[in-house]
């Protein structure tokens, strides 16, 4: 399966993942993630979709950077005022110690497995040392499309956390749920908030 069609169901289905995302159910994690962050930080909110855990970040004052792979959930989020967006995919961020936070919520997911690792040393090569990681997955098994053709790859609650150890991180904090996005179909998922592990530093 393309990572192109993945995108294009973003694209075609950007009315409705408004619609969905207006409230930020994700509020607690969101402010959860904010409260560690210095005042006026620099922020990257990857796989921003429309916006609208962007748009509160910058209400708060932070300086805040959105990607996605979807031309038209970049659209939406460039509306923002305080958000400055644009197209790309996980493996074009760039930069070295430039953002106090990473804002992943439910992106990641996209990637390949043999991918993933690669994306979070991208990410942690990224923050600066002792920044902040959010990230949010779908727990299981397996990888493949879902019930409207997007392409996801699961992942155990054990597999998550030993892969962010090995990339460097310190996992700080954790919830498993279960919820309905996009598909209407519901699935657990799980969250996890980590430090990024100056090179040579203790990750327990």
């Amino acid at each position: 399966m393309r990572p192109e069609d993945t995108l294009a169901v973003y694209d075609a289905r950007v009315e409705d993942y408004v619609a969905m995302s207006a409230a930020v159910k994700e509020r607690r994690d969101l402010q959860a993630f904010m409260a560690h962050l210095p005042e006026g930080a620099r922020v990257l909110d990857l796989g921003c979709g429309p916006g609208a855990s962007a748009a509160v970040m910058a209400e708060q004052g932070f300086a805040v950077e959105a990607v996605d792979g979807s031309a038209e959930m970049v659209a939406r989020a460039g509306a923002i005022p305080g958000v400055a967006a644009r197209q790309a995919l996980f493996e074009e961020v760039e930069g070295e110690a430039c953002y106090a936070g990473v804002w992943a919520n439910f992106s990641l997911l996209h990637a390949p497995r043999e991918a993933f690792p690669g994306h979070l040393a991208r990410l942690h090569r990224a923050l600066v040392p002792g920044g902040w990681l959010h990230l949010g997955m779908k727990l299981g098994e397996g990888e493949g499309p879902d019930s409207i053709g997007r392409f996801y790859t699961y992942y155990s609650e054990a597999e998550l956390e030993g892969l962010l150890k090995a990339a460097g991180f310190a996992l700080k904090g954790k919830r498993v749920s279960r919820g309905k996005g996009l598909s209407g179909d519901s699935s657990e998922f799980i969250v996890l908030l980590s430090q990024a592990i100056p090179e040579g530093g203790a990750k327990d």
